[in-house]
């Protein structure tokens, strides 16, 4: 343990630790807001709610700090944000009995299917291109929404633009530290700052007693279990991949998919690798050197046991920044994400048409059976791969002739 303490601090930078609380200022301010949604369409109260927030904190913490530790990799995890999507169109018509079953019998499955060593076999079919296309298209939104934010509140996004430039001319390693502060105080001299009532009230988890029915099997078990494979598992190890990490698949599904099983009767949904935040943490801004970004993965989960422990207060702090600004923020973070994996994917001339394919159906949002565009951007780039490949052709060794041959 003592030598633990003494690696973490010998490790320890302010800028990892700014990645990785934009991490969860992003997820809380913009994920969270389906859970709100969920809510009031299952007509819960604000303690079963807090409940809930409090189960995906915890459950996200425990994960990533002890996977960041272990593998001394900037391990970021997250509830399902597709998940959370499909209980907005079941709820009132499923009961939260039945979430808690369905809930239980995902992470059981993707339990099983981690410890299996599948996934980590599915990932080796994936070519390098074709993992940087489909990065590029999730990215790619966010890096759009840097410049959508101009349309309600210019003076601030251009503001924040602005000072990311100057910051990463002359203070690249701090560059987000600058915007964050920038855009704050931008928000407050042009009065954009949303008004809130702030208790720090502890939260107190709410137990729920599971239901299993074939109607929460069918309807959101199964849906879970491939929306947190195809759209968080998978685009999450990805990121791994590109960022030069060699991490297995098997210990963080299987580690993940305990902690899910933990904070299900608690109302916590799947807890899965993130992957859009997991590229603020991957990357230069969380620090120059690889092999210290881990630092970003624990202190990622520090700031969700804060946000688990004040789970009601917290997430009403968080709901104080304006919604462009913490879009300006997320833009600008994975400015550097966003250009590495469009590098990656268009390098070989060979497959950039197949790249570029995954590319834009991955950023075109398409829902085709169910499926997201993440699932579908793979599959037809892995398609388009493989048409577009072309086989070298194996030389066949001519007999060799002998003296005595005329």
């Amino acid at each position: 343990m003592a030598n633990l303490i003494k690696t973490l601090k010998d490790d320890w930078s302010f800028s990892a630790t700014v990645a990785g609380f934009l991490a969860v200022l992003i997820s809380y301010s913009g994920p969270l807001i389906i859970f709100f949604q969920a809510a009031q369409k299952a007509n819960v109260s604000n303690a079963m709610m807090i409940s809930w927030i409090w189960g995906i904190s915890i459950g996200a913490t425990v994960a990533g700090i002890f996977l960041s530790i272990k593998f001394k990799v900037p391990v970021i995890t997250a509830w399902s944000a597709p998940g959370t999507a499909l209980l907005v169109t079941l709820f009132p018509h499923i009961s939260l009995n039945e979430v808690v079953g369905a809930y239980i019998t995902s992470a059981i499955v993707i339990f099983l299917v981690g410890i299996s060593g599948y996934f980590d076999k599915l990932l080796k079919w994936i070519p390098h291109d074709i993992a940087a296309g489909m990065m590029a298209g999730i990215l790619v939104q966010f890096g759009l929404g840097l410049f959508k934010a101009t349309d309600t509140m210019p003076m601030i996004v251009f503001g924040m633009l602005l000072c990311f430039l100057i910051a990463k001319r002359f203070s690249p390693r701090y560059s987000m530290v600058w915007v964050l502060v920038c855009g704050v105080a931008l928000s407050l001299i042009f009065g954009k700052m949303n008004p809130v009532n702030v208790d720090f009230s502890i939260a107190i988890p709410q137990f729920i007693m599971p239901e299993w029915t074939w109607s929460s099997t069918l309807n959101l078990a199964i849906p879970l279990i491939l929306v947190s494979l195809t759209g968080q598992f998978l685009p999450g190890m990805a990121i791994f991949k590109l960022s030069g990490y060699d991490v297995p698949a098997k210990p963080i599904i299987s580690i993940t998919s305990i902690a899910s099983l933990a904070v299900a009767c608690v109302g916590g949904i799947t807890i899965v690798l993130a992957s859009i935040t997991a590229a603020l943490c991957t990357g230069e801004h969380a620090h120059e050197l690889k092999e210290k970004r881990y630092i970003a993965g624990i202190a990622n989960g520090v700031f969700y046991i804060l946000g688990g422990i004040f789970a009601g207060s917290i997430v009403m702090l968080f709901s104080m920044l304006p919604k462009e600004l913490v879009a300006a923020l997320a833009g600008l973070a994975l400015l550097g994400a966003i250009a590495t994996n469009i590098t990656v994917a268009m390098k070989s001339d060979e497959q950039r048409d197949s790249a570029l394919i995954t590319f834009l159906a991955t950023a075109s949002g398409m829902h085709f059976l169910g499926l997201s565009s993440v699932f579908w951007g793979i599959c037809i780039g892995i398609i388009a791969h493989l048409i577009l490949t072309k086989r070298k052709a194996q030389a066949i060794p001519l007999p060799q002739s002998t003296s005595n041959e005329a």
